[in-house]
C-alpha cells in the first residue's frame, strides 16, 4: 500500500494523549542518576564513591569491616596496613587495603565484575514487525493489517521488575502514543526487560529524518531512558 506522511493523522492514530509522570518522591528505590540501583541492592560504600550496587548485608558487612580495619593491621612485610593473620585486604577498590577473611574479599570481587547488571541503566531500543496474514484453515486468509509496512516495538532491559511506562513523543514535545509494560525476567536480557508492540508505524525512510523519540520511564526508581529517534506520523490511505 502506499504511504502517505499525514502529520496531522497522528492523532488518529494514537488514540491518546497524555503528560509525563513526574518523578515520585515515594518511589520504592528513588533517582540517584546513572547509579541507581535496582531493587533489592544499594551502595556498597566501601569508601564515599564507591557506588557498586550490593544487597544489605553486604554494605552492613563492610561498614564493620571499615570500621574494625585499624585492628586488623600490623607492621610488617606490606608496611603498617599488613594484615593479621587470617586476614587479607579487601581490595574492592585500588588501593583498598581493609583487611577482611578471603570470603569477604571473593565477595568483593564478585560484587564488582556484576555491578553493571544491578543498575538502572534503563536501556531502550526499537525493533520493526510487521502484521501477517492470518491462516483461516480452508487455503484463505484474511489479516488485521492494510498493509505490509513495518510497525515500532519498544524493547529494554537493565529495569526493576514492574511496571514501565512508554511514550512516543514528537520532538516538541506532544505526546503522539503511550503505553504500559511489565519487566520482567527474560533469558538472555539483564534485570527487568520486555518487548512493547506499539502498532505505530515506521515513518522512517530515505530523506525523512527523524521528528520524534521514543522514551522509557521507570516506575520503580524514577529513572527515564535515553530518547531514541524515530520517525512518527505517517498515516496508511
Amino acid at each position: 500500500m502506499k504511504r502517505t506522511l499525514l502529520g496531522l493523522a497522528a492523532a488518529s492514530i494514537a488514540g491518546l494523549a497524555v503528560t509525563a509522570p513526574a518523578t515520585s518522591a515515594s518511589a520504592a528505590t528513588g533517582d540517584f542518576g546513572p547509579d541507581t540501583c535496582v531493587q533489592g541492592y544499594v551502595w556498597r560504600e566501601a569508601r564515599p564513591s564507591d557506588h557498586v550496587c550490593v544487597t544489605s548485608a553486604v554494605r552492613t558487612q563492610t561498614r564493620n569491616d571499615n570500621a574494625a580495619a585499624a585492628s586488623r593491621w600490623t607492621s610488617g612485610d606490606f608496611g603498617p596496613h599488613t594484615c593479621v593473620q587470617g586476614y587479607v585486604w579487601r581490595e574492592a577498590f585500588s588501593g583498598d587495603d581493609v583487611c577482611v577473611t578471603p570470603a569477604i574479599r571473593s565477595q568483593a570481587r564478585a560484587d564488582n565484575a556484576a555491578a553493571a547488571d544491578r543498575k538502572v541503566s534503563a536501556r531502550l531500543w526499537i525493533n520493526r514487525y510487521t502484521v501477517p496474514p492470518r491462516d483461516n484453515g480452508d487455503g484463505t486468509s484474511t489479516t488485521t493489517s492494510v498493509d505490509d509496512i513495518p510497525r515500532l516495538k519498544l524493547s529494554g532491559d537493565h529495569y526493576n521488575f514492574g511496571q514501565v511506562k512508554l511514550y512516543l513523543r514528537y520532538n516538541t514535545g506532544r505526546t503522539f502514543w503511550t503505553g504500559t509494560v511489565t519487566a520482567a525476567a527474560h533469558g538472555g536480557f539483564v534485570g527487568g526487560s520486555f518487548g512493547k508492540k506499539t502498532g505505530v508505524f515506521d515513518c522512517s525512510g530515505p530523506g525523512r529524518p527523524a521528528n520524534g523519540y521514543a522514551q522509557a520511564y521507570d516506575v520503580v526508581s524514577g529513572r527515564w531512558s535515553a530518547r531514541v529517534p524515530v520517525r512518527i506520523g505517517c498515516a496508511v490511505l
